[in-house]
């Protein structure tokens, strides 16, 4: 503490004040209790901290008001590190992302080919093969082993399954990078999907299959794709116990067969390394992986489907979660700035319109929140989602529509749009405070065939809207009329039945035995 500081003791403050005159032989930290209480008693400090008062006709507002005076700066430009890109002769794309915080080194393959490319009869087949992929080993090796030969060196090789692509991905020391890399590529090259590991993943998935209904949540998550995609959608499709059973061996190998060729990955690589050194190793390793046919793309037809009420009746609840849905857009949209505004304003956080109104002033939800969603290379879905108790259910479904009804007859206030866009641009950085995640935000734009300054043009596309931008998306994108409701809930205590919006259609979430005929 610095000399004069009202706490310190024996110097300074104390030692000017008039009752610091106690007995010498009191032990010390009575000596300091005993000097703490005068000071704190003496009237003369008491009068130091009484408020000045205040001065006829003045306003208290002044002191609450002066933070609004602090000049706030720009932020600064935002040009994060890019990585390197780097295409082989094969095809293969490869990003180098220095990163020499850590003494670690990372990978990332990115396989074109996922759950929205497996036959529909064969629903499951993507998850089963990117766990055995892992889990079965190679050739040479089991599961087990990779594992063992892995923990020892505290490294890890995971693959995991996507919408659109398959990840293989990796970690190690930095020292052990080059023992480990080879377990990467053997699993490229020599996959060996186990049987018995197969069969482990079968069950796991089966197990999944049964519990799928225990939560409102997740069952309010795949109903909402169903709806607004149709059922028969890929992006909607799920398993079931007649899909996962017809998986074979031989269909895990012939997708790895299909989706496995240099000219459908693309590799990223983060860490502390040099990159003209680790180029060289990258080329040597994958430049003789053989080149295949392109990874055909896959075209789905999505179309609005036709608005209603849905209920998804589960007796064994006493809250429910409403879903007001439709479909979204793709995020190569030029009205994406704008919609990433809108969202941000009515649904995006707690002071949002629908947050504010819904759950604060009104009180009806525990949650609420949602917008325009939009995918790299499809439609996303917009979903305005709350949940309440049961007996609330009809005042809130009442609720959301008043508010989006409210969003396109009266438009947006200036105010709100500011303070919306400095809430998307202040917490912006926070999402890419990593070169790991510039690096794989990259990724995803070379997958999908974004610019590659995607990422830096966020920034100026914020800036730039407008609450006349604003305006017009919510009535171009947001069609009330349209717009169907899930219910996942308990009826019979709702506080008005929900045929008073409409027809209801009952969901059927059983799990089928057997394909439909």
């Amino acid at each position: 503490m610095r000399s004069g500081h009202p706490w310190q003791v024996g110097t300074g403050w104390f030692m000017q004040r008039p009752c610091n005159k106690v007995p010498g032989q009191l032990p010390r930290f009575l000596l300091i209790l005993a000097i703490s209480l005068c000071a704190l008693l003496s009237p003369s400090s008491a009068q130091t901290k009484q408020p000045a008062p205040a001065a006829p006709g003045s306003s208290s507002s002044s002191a609450t008001q002066s933070w609004k005076q602090i000049p706030i700066p720009p932020l600064h430009p935002f040009h994060p590190q890019e990585p390197r890109r780097v295409e082989l002769p094969n095809g293969l794309v490869i990003f180098l992302q220095e990163d020499h915080e850590l003494p670690l080194i990372d990978g990332r393959i990115r396989i074109r080919g996922g759950v929205r490319d497996e036959p529909a009869d064969k629903a499951g087949l993507e998850i089963i093969y990117a766990d055995v992929w892992r889990t079965g080993g190679t050739k040479s090796k089991t599961g087990d082993e990779l594992d063992d030969l892995l923990e020892m060196r505290a490294a890890r090789v995971e693959a995991s399954p996507g919408i659109d692509s398959t990840s293989l991905g990796w970690s190690s020391l930095k020292e052990d990078f080059d023992r480990v890399l080879p377990v990467v590529l053997d699993l490229l090259q020599n996959p060996e999907f186990r049987q018995d590991k197969i069969d482990l993943s079968r069950q796991q998935l089966l197990s999944i299959i049964l519990r799928r209904n225990d939560d409102a949540g997740e069952i309010a998550q795949r109903e909402v794709t169903r709806i607004a995609y149709g059922r028969d959608n890929p992006y909607a499709r799920v398993p079931e116990y007649y899909s996962v059973a017809t998986i074979t061996r031989d269909d895990l190998r012939q997708w790895h067969k299909r989706t496995f060729a240099a000219n459908n990955m693309i590799l990223g690589i983060t860490g502390d390394f040099d990159s003209a050194v680790m180029e060289r190793k990258l080329r040597e390793a994958f430049g003789k992986l053989p080149k295949g046919q392109p990874f055909p793309k896959t075209n789905v037809a999505f179309h609005e489907q036709a608005a209603g009420i849905y209920l998804v009746q589960k007796d064994d609840v006493n809250q429910s979660t409403i879903e007001v849905l439709g479909l979204g857009i793709e995020r190569r949209n030029p009205d994406y700035y704008a919609i990433e505004v809108l969202n941000e304003l009515f649904g995006g956080g707690f002071n949002s319109r629908l947050f504010s109104s819904i759950r604060t002033r009104l009180g009806l939800a525990y949650s609420v929140g949602g917008g325009i969603g939009a995918s790299f290379d499809h439609p996303g879905t917009l979903r305005f989602s709350a949940s309440t108790k049961s007996a609330s259910t009809a005042a809130v479904i009442q609720s959301l529509r008043t508010q989006i009804d409210d969003l396109i007859k009266n438009g947006v206030k200036q105010n709100e749009v500011q303070e919306a866009k400095d809430a998307i641009l202040n917490s912006f950085i926070f999402a890419f405070d990593s070169k790991a995640k510039v690096l794989a935000e990259r990724m995803a734009y070379e997958a999908h065939g974004y610019p590659a300054d995607f990422l830096e043009r966020y920034r100026s596309g914020i800036e730039k809207v407008t609450p006349a931008d604003v305006d017009r998306v919510a009535r171009q994108y947001i069609h009330p009329q349209q717009l169907s409701t899930l219910v996942v809930g308990n009826a019979k205590d709702f506080d008005r039945d929900l045929s008073t919006f409409g027809k209801v259609t009952p969901v059927d979430i059983s799990i089928p035995q057997a394909p439909p005929k």
